[in-house]
């Protein structure tokens, strides 16, 4: 779902959530978040988020993030930055000390693929972000 916001600036601020199924650290979550973007003056976007990891026995991790993004003239895009979590579960913990690196791109057709922190890797096919889509990620 998005939306458009009121902005500062002469440029649009647009705020997306989303809902998503995958892995962090082994461990499978659904993961629920809303960011906006802001398109700036030289056509790359930055942005802020939050959201919320929870597993299938209702542990929970939470996050915040910022990154910017460039579009391509043949409509695929590329994203990096960096998140940082706030975890409960021991097996998470030490995510509560670093930031965690992200790189995602996207496709013409809208397909996302993620990869986040050092050495991961998506493990299932990427879908078009929204509800019910789909990505995996390993740290080491």
């Amino acid at each position: 779902m998005q939306r458009v916001l009121p902005s500062l600036s002469a440029y649009p601020k647009i705020e997306t959530s989303f809902e998503a199924a995958g892995s962090l650290l082994g461990t499978n979550v659904n993961d629920t978040g809303t960011y906006w973007t802001v398109i700036r003056s030289d056509g790359t976007h930055y942005g802020e988020g939050q959201g919320v990891m929870v597993t299938r026995a209702g542990k929970v991790a939470t996050w915040t993030g910022h990154g910017v993004s460039v579009r391509n003239k043949d409509g695929t895009a590329s994203y990096r930055g960096a998140l940082y979590f706030h975890s409960i579960p021991p097996r998470w913990s030490r995510l509560n000390k670093v930031a965690v690196l992200f790189e995602y791109a996207i496709d013409a057709a809208g397909t996302h693929t993620p990869n986040i922190g050092n050495g991961s890797s998506v493990r299932r096919p990427a879908q078009k972000l929204g509800r019910g889509s789909s990505y995996a990620a390993a740290l080491n």
